[in-house]
């Protein structure tokens, strides 16, 4: 394998973030969501919203790469107090350092090869030295491969549901959590 690496992102990244974005989208996510959905985003919205989130400070954004190529990304930071409610709406009690995933993608072509984890492993590290000592994410019930990454690093879901309207059609997420001392199997 070329030369892999994370770092962090820089507003000239946001096309190629928005680019890994929308296609890994189309690909992996085009049983999970209604075509409709996918064929409205746009690269130039996406590319504009990526570059407000490296811009503002409350947000971390990593990009992996291989060799001269871009290859995935991930996106955390301070978790809102709705986000780490139990289900009942309870606030639990290290919900000020917890923090939220609220993006890891790698492009399936790239896949396997160990991008996955050195993107949550950095941002984890970088949260951890902050002060935040749990992570959280949220992954589509039905995305089986997400779920066995976040499990592998010992992210369990707490069994907390929610149902975004994708386009008219339910899309049924599980929040997984667990410590940001991350295990590699």
């Amino acid at each position: 394998m070329a030369d892999a690496e994370v770092r962090t992102a820089i507003a000239a990244d946001a096309a190629e973030i928005a680019r890994i974005q929308l296609g890994t989208w189309r690909s992996a996510y085009s049983e999970l969501l209604p075509p409709g959905v996918l064929d409205e985003l746009t690269e130039d919205t996406a590319e504009q919203q990526w570059r407000e989130a490296i811009e503002e400070n409350s947000t971390t954004v990593l990009l992996a790469t291989e060799g001269d190529w871009s290859v995935g990304f991930c996106a955390g930071g301070t978790a809102p107090t709705g986000e780490t409610a139990a289900a009942d709406g309870s606030v639990p009690e290290d919900a000020n350092s917890t923090v939220l995933v609220s993006t890891l993608l790698v492009e399936p072509r790239w896949g396997r090869r160990g991008h996955g984890g050195r993107l949550l492993g950095t941002l984890a590290q970088q949260l951890r030295q902050a002060g935040n000592t749990r992570g959280i994410s949220w992954i589509p019930e039905a995305d089986e491969a997400s779920m066995a990454f976040y499990r592998g690093v010992g992210w369990e879901p707490d069994g907390t549901v929610r149902t975004l309207d994708a386009g008219g059609r339910p899309l049924r997420e599980l929040r997984v959590t667990g410590t940001l001392e991350l295990r590699f199997q």
